[in-house]
């Protein structure tokens, strides 16, 4: 779903700079899930407009309004207007799950390779 921004009044975003927009409301979800906070395409393409730490995640006991951190990767100036859609959000379950300390991992093809090694053979 389409978040927009609950702001009093414009809010200039200057180049590389970062501010957190309002929404304008919180969200009580069920444990097991997660509200996952993602960049529009078009912010991204048009104005150079994205989210920080994207994507953002809200946890299940978060209980505060939700914010937008974004961020000016362009070179102009961004306005931020009242009612502007501003990210997505997706309402995702997830599986929580408990870590076993193991003194060595199975072997794959793949094996510790990381970083352009797949698809390389």
């Amino acid at each position: 779903m389409d978040l927009c921004a609950a702001v009093a009044g414009d809010v200039a975003i200057q180049p590389g700079e970062t501010v957190l927009i309002p929404t304008g409301f919180a969200i009580e979800l069920p444990a097991g899930y997660e509200a996952q906070i993602r960049p529009r395409s078009g912010l991204a393409a048009k104005h150079q407009v994205g989210i920080l730490n994207s994507p953002g995640t809200i946890d299940s006991d978060y209980r505060g309004e939700v914010k937008i951190i974004l961020t000016n990767f362009g070179k102009n100036v961004f306005t931020v207007k009242k009612g502007d859609r501003i990210a997505q959000m997706v309402i995702g379950s997830y599986t929580k799950i408990f870590w076993n300390e193991v003194e060595s991992l199975s072997e794959t093809a793949r094996g510790a390779g990381g970083f352009g090694h797949t698809g390389t053979k």
